[in-house]
């Protein structure tokens, strides 16, 4: 367990920045004005967990894992090192930021040199365990547990250490069995295993049985995979079209052995590193890059979307940060919401009005949408704003823009004549779109007539007036309502130029009437409602138009609705609350993985030609209807995570289930049955079988959950993708937490079939 090792392992070995790391350093802690205190931080020897002082009581020292952590920012890049440092500083300041809920760590350095060494030093450490194949990580995580259990720190393993270690890695064992497993190991008789006889225990520990029955029929060649052999695997397994160059190439990638390599032949252990890699996992690799037409107007994508983007936590009472919209962003959100009010000191803010959630100040939300917009994808943002600012406000909110975006803003049309359409996610790459109220029409900006009014009364928002109370027909047509009326600067109105808000009233009316560029707003009421009595209406008007759909008013614990019947009907900006973990969330998760997470899915072209009749409702006879078998076998999981940490004792009971969402006829669950105490290496080997009719829409969710006859099953991972983005044969499922963060060693292994059906 050496440091030089480790840093071997992770190929920083030598590395200047590590060294810094491992010997660490004073860093200034900053929680508040108020708060700032020294503290020791360094890397401790394994390079994968950090060691810091702390002064609480109980809690002299403490730690924390690289595996935890999910990016470092250089410079005062957090809200909190804004809001409680001086711009002097800038060069100091980093912010280690965590994944899911945990509080960012801000801190300063005492010199720009040391904040660069720690800075690189950590980005290196993150980058080489991201860079871990599914082997190195799970071995990484077995010697974490290894050093867990080994309470004396003398790198031997007694009886009772081993114990401990099994219960660490969510395996129960009874004593005899521990016993024996133990006896097998100390070849010594010492009555501990260390060195060799602890790398035996390993092998014993991670040998699986379903991969050497595989192996086995294929390996014809003196019990060696040849060339001949893994193609025959590829082409017939694993339905893929492939070459002898292309079982070449993955014998010279993942074989591990060189005798082997010499003879062109694949061993057991390399054809495990292969199962685990891309190639061998359940989501098509090509699908990991942009893949899809992108020259399309950009209302023929599903385009990933947040609602109130500004809250970490519930409607009433949360916190608003900058932060919000990082997080949003970098999952490739493409559609971030704004709810504008004034602020103290002429600033507008951005708050839940009318609450006790806290505020942001617009131009801090600006600059951190400039700073993350595209780190993840290149493709347009649409900033939406709820406007409830006075009219100087909104003057200062669009030179903000203006000021802050710069080049990077739409401020005008693209086309050197009124379009009739809109432009294409290619041609909008790096711009972001206002979706706002205007003043007049769009072909004003054409015009050679005076410049019209400064200011004029415009009804609010949709959203904003929360006037959606009444009954709507199969139409859409709904009784009028009072709604309440704001000024809107012209400053402010020219700024919206593809996404000019309108209300709805009626797919008739806005065929008629409205321009491409006029968009409605929908509450998930009327939208659900429009989706299940006049879907092929609404696929018809999002062929020219936009929609945005939104939670209800009533969803004060910012929950989610299910986008699917929404994504059915032709909704492109699917409006969901990203702050909250949901399997609505995991489903949208799901939705844009593929495309390389540009944050747009191009619609089926059911959904996009004129004239189309499909009804999700009703799937009539239509190119649409392309009846798929799915079969699914659950063969087994490796290292699930234990779900109750505080009880060493417990182990998990897991179960499979395997979920379809599409067209209502696809909608299907089915599950395994539940094994009692392995979360390290259960198996099922059941197989489930699935008729989908509309596979362009489907969706496959994957859920792990340790079951209780007492009580809800917990979590323990979900994996979700499009039907049409998966690999048959078999494949790794990785599994992710319930903030769709990858759990580093878990995963499924399954066997897949999708098959044209007879």
């Amino acid at each position: 367990m050496e440091s030089n090792g480790k840093a071997e392992k992770h190929g920083l070995e030598g590395d200047v920045d590590l060294r810094f790391l491992l010997v660490g350093g004073e860093l200034l802690k900053v929680r508040s004005s108020s708060w700032k205190k020294n503290r020791f931080y360094k890397l401790q020897e394994d390079c994968t967990t950090m060691w810091h002082e702390s002064h609480r009581t109980f809690k002299r020292n403490q730690t924390f894992s690289i595996d935890d952590v999910d990016s470092v920012r250089k410079g005062r890049q957090s809200e909190g090192l804004q809001k409680h440092t001086e711009a002097h500083v800038e060069d100091l300041c980093f912010s280690i930021i965590f994944k899911g809920r945990r509080r960012n760590l801000d801190l300063v350095a005492a010199s720009a040199e040391e904040a660069r060494q720690w800075v690189n030093g950590l980005e290196k450490i993150l980058s080489n365990v991201k860079k871990l194949n599914r082997q190195q990580t799970s071995e990484h995580w077995i010697f974490n547990c290894m050093r867990k259990a080994d309470k004396n720190k003398d790198n031997k393993m007694t009886l009772k250490e081993l114990k401990h270690f099994l219960r660490q890695i969510n395996i129960e064992v009874d004593d005899m069995y521990a016993e024996v497993l133990f006896a097998k190991c100390d070849k010594s008789n010492s009555g501990s295993l260390e060195g060799p006889e602890i790398k035996h225990f390993y092998d014993l520990l991670v040998y699986r049985e379903e991969i050497d029955v595989i192996y086995g029929k294929y390996a014809t060649t003196g019990e060696q995979m040849s060339v001949k052999d893994l193609l025959n695997f590829l082409l017939n397994e694993q339905r893929e079209v492939a070459t002898m160059e292309d079982a070449v190439r993955l014998i010279e990638r993942y074989e591990l052995d060189d005798s082997a390599k010499q003879k062109n032949h694949m061993t057991k252990d390399g054809f495990l590193m292969y199962l685990q890699q891309e190639e061998g996992s359940i989501f098509n690799p090509a699908h990991k890059e942009v893949f899809q037409d992108m020259s399309q107007p950009i209302n023929h994508y599903f385009i990933s979307s947040s609602h109130n983007t500004y809250l970490m936590e519930d409607q009433l009472k949360g916190h608003s940060s900058t932060e919000a919209y990082i997080k949003a962003l970098m999952k490739s959100c493409r559609c971030v919401e704004l709810d504008c009010w004034d602020g103290a000191h002429g600033e507008p803010i951005i708050y839940h009005g009318h609450t006790l959630t806290s505020k942001v100040l617009f131009k801090d939300v600006i600059k951190a949408i400039k700073e993350y917009a595209f780190k993840t994808s290149e493709y347009p943002v649409i900033l939406s704003l709820e406007n409830h600012c006075t009219l100087e406000q909104q003057k200062l909110m669009a030179q903000h823009m203006i000021s802050i975006l710069g080049s990077a803003l739409l401020t005008s049309p693209l086309e050197d004549q009124m379009p009739t359409a809109f432009p294409s996610p290619q041609e909008l790459k790096g711009r972001f779109i206002i979706k706002g109220k205007r003043l007049n029409k769009l072909d004003a900006v054409y015009s050679n007539t005076s410049p019209g009014v400064e200011e004029d009364c415009v009804s609010e928002e949709d959203e904003a007036a929360e006037t959606n109370n009444s009954k709507t027909d199969p139409n859409g047509q709904k009784a009028k309502a009072k709604k309440s009326k704001i000024k809107l600067a012209k400053q402010l109105s020219d700024l919206a130029i593809y996404c000019k808000s309108v209300h709805f009233s009626g797919f008739e009316h806005a065929e008629n009437n409205q321009a491409f560029y006029e968009m409605s707003s929908f509450k998930e009421s009327k939208a659900f409602n429009l989706a299940e009595t006049a879907a092929n209406a609404f696929i018809h008007h999002n062929m020219t138009k936009l929609s945005r759909i939104y939670p209800a008013g009533s969803r004060t614990a910012s929950s989610n609705y299910d986008p699917v019947p929404l994504w059915n009907a032709g909704c492109q900006i699917v409006a969901l609350n990203f702050q909250t973990p949901s399997k609505e969330m995991d489903l949208n998760q799901g939705r844009f993985r593929s495309n390389g997470l540009s944050g747009y899915v191009l619609k089926p072209d059911f959904q996009r030609y004129p004239g189309t009749e499909f009804d999700p409702m009703t799937l009539t006879k239509g190119p649409w209807l392309k009846h798929k078998n799915f079969h699914v076998m659950v063969i087994s999981a490796q290292q699930l995570p234990k779900i109750n940490k505080d009880k060493p004792k417990s182990i998990v009971d897991p179960l499979v289930k395997v979920e379809i969402y599409g067209v209502p006829a696809d909608t299907c669950s089915k599950e395994t049955r539940s094994i009692e105490n392995n979360g390290f290496n259960p198996m099922w080997n059941e197989t489930f079988q699935f008729d989908i009719q509309v596979p362009e829409l489907a969706l496959v969710r994957f859920l792990v959950e340790d079951y209780d006859s007492t009580s809800q099953n917990d979590l323990i991972g979900q994996y979700c993708l499009p039907l049409t983005s998966l690999q048959n044969g078999y494949r790794q499922v990785p599994l992710l937490t319930k903030r769709g963060d990858v759990i580093p060693s878990a995963g499924l292994f399954v066997h897949l079939m999708l098959l044209d059906s007879k």
